[in-house]
């Protein structure tokens, strides 16, 4: 069987705090370390999507709108579900790394960083249904 989990890959987390919430694949390790024995994916996600926006807002109100919230997690590979969608990966791997769950400050580091990256491919108008929340 091929890998799912690719770096790359856009899940749903099923589990926890962020059930429901869309996340990117940033770094897959299928076979664990010696700290976690069981295959895991290092994933970061949108904790607030970003509001509705019309034409009759101003740009104020347009750019507070449009803010994105992220998190940055390590999940366990049974509590993700693959979608078929894919997210370019070009500006979220240089920020981000298992290490950095170890210092509180590398960490809102690595958290301001995503926000940026998230935020630009919002604005950009690039993946969509990635910034939307799932209705169900």
């Amino acid at each position: 069987m091929g890998k799912i989990y690719k770096p790359g890959k856009v899940c749903i987390v099923l589990q926890g705090r962020h059930a429901g919430k869309k996340v990117v694949v940033v770094k897959p390790l299928d076979n664990g370390d010696q700290h976690r024995k069981y295959p895991y994916a290092l994933i970061a996600g949108v904790e607030r999507y970003p509001l509705k926006i019309t034409k009759r807002m101003n740009e104020k109100k347009v750019k507070r709108r449009s803010k994105v919230k992220p998190f940055i997690k390590i999940v366990n590979y049974s509590h993700l579900f693959p979608t078929r969608y894919t997210y370019e990966l070009q500006g979220l791997k240089d920020g981000l790394d298992v290490n950095a769950f170890k210092e509180p400050e590398t960490r809102e580091k690595a958290k301001k960083h995503i926000k940026e990256q998230f935020e630009e491919r919002y604005n950009s108008g690039k993946n969509k249904w990635f910034f939307q929340p799932l209705r169900f």
